[in-house]
């Protein structure tokens, strides 16, 4: 599926961000990055502090809000155009 091209997920769950992650709604290896990290988070973490697990949710949340950006794409091509002249500025320099 194309970034974007779907209305936003609620992502309200780590149920629901599996299942975006599994619709291939994410960047490449999210859906297998996201269960290794979280299960490292949930190893490290104590009964008291789960920290590290809520900022692993955040951020493959965001990600895949990212992702689902209508924008992404144009923001991504500005990028490498604005990286390839720079690029050819410091070659004729």
């Amino acid at each position: 599926m194309e970034p974007g091209a779907s209305s936003p997920l609620p992502l309200r769950t780590i149920r629901d961000i599996n299942a975006a992650l599994l619709a291939d709604d994410g960047f490449p290896g999210d859906k297998e990055a996201f269960e290794a990290d979280l299960q490292r988070a949930l190893e490290g973490s104590s009964e008291a502090d789960l920290t590290a697990v809520a900022t692993v949710i955040v951020d493959y949340r965001g990600r895949i809000r990212l992702y689902q950006d209508p924008d992404l794409d144009t923001a991504v091509q500005e990028g490498i155009d604005l990286t390839m002249r720079l690029k050819q500025g410091a070659q004729g320099q």
